[in-house]
């Protein structure tokens, strides 16, 4: 699984022109899942995820976590993390994980990071239509990749 997650000032999904889902100060995860993928992926990813250090300590130091200071996390699912630009201008995305474990793997990611102890967690619907709107804070943006974990 890939998790670009973004330090944000604020950041909202529209899902198909609908209500809006705002979060404030937090995390903005886009989340990829690959073929080969399983769900037991989630809980340590969740908890990378909640517990990264990007947020600054009285000195300015990037020494705070989002649980540490009772943010919020929005998750958005976004298979194009894992679209494929080795040959011609069209993005192939073979190794992006088809419905249901997809499906399994976001949904169970989401379940997990919400027992890490954020203020809230707001979601997008997954295979919706979405508009994401964000205000990077820093900017501070780090790819979270299980595939170098080992």
């Amino acid at each position: 699984m890939r998790a670009l997650v973004q330090r944000v000032a604020t950041a909202a999904v529209t899902i198909e022109g609908g209500a809006e889902r705002r979060i404030g100060p937090g995390l903005l995860v886009l989340l990829g899942v690959r073929d080969t993928d399983t769900p037991a992926l989630c809980e340590k990813l969740a908890q990378k995820t909640a517990g990264l250090r990007i947020f600054p300590d009285e000195e300015g130091k990037l020494n705070r976590s989002a649980v540490e200071l009772g943010l919020s996390a929005l998750v958005v699912s976004q298979f194009t993390l894992y679209g494929s630009t080795k040959k011609g201008m069209r993005p192939g995305f073979t190794a992006a994980a088809k419905p249901p474990l997809s499906v399994d793997c976001y949904e169970e990611y989401v379940r997990r990071l919400c027992a890490c102890g954020l203020k809230e967690v707001k979601t997008g619907t997954f295979g919706a239509h979405m508009q994401v709107q964000l205000v990077n804070d820093g900017p501070v943006t780090l790819l979270l990749d299980t595939e170098e974990w080992g």
